[in-house]
């Protein structure tokens, strides 16, 4: 895997499982986790250029998580939420999220977000994919 390294962060593990193996197929490098808190773990161990977020989950929500993430490291890793919710761009708005997807997702849809989502990092770091 040689692509952006994305941290998946959701408690449904089939979900987790379809946005892993549509984004490995990608070519990019994911990591995974099944709530905030572990999430906020993984951050530090995998380094993620990106997170897709689900909102609603045990131990620590989304928001929550977006929060602490913030705290602990200012605006430097974007997030794109993806929920079931019925006003994903509203809780996207609440959490600052550089974008959002609405569950149920094709999986082409996912690829398109995230690409048109980390050519920008990568500029603003002065990276190339």
């Amino acid at each position: 895997m040689t692509g952006a390294h994305i941290l998946v962060v959701d408690d449904d593990p089939d979900m987790q499982d379809v946005m892993a193996m549509t984004l490995e197929a990608g070519d990019y490098r994911v990591c995974r986790a099944s709530n905030g808190q572990e999430a906020l773990e993984r951050v530090e161990q995998c380094v993620p250029e990106l997170i897709l977020l689900d909102m609603r989950m045990p131990v620590m929500d989304g928001w929550a998580f977006s929060a602490e993430l913030r705290r602990r490291y200012g605006h430097e890793v974007p997030i794109v939420v993806c929920t079931a919710a019925e006003d994903a761009q509203r809780r996207a708005r609440e959490v600052g999220a550089v974008g959002c997807l609405s569950k149920p997702f094709e999986l082409d849809e996912l690829l398109r977000l995230v690409a048109s989502v980390l050519p920008r990092q990568w500029e603003r770091a002065g990276q190339h994919p």
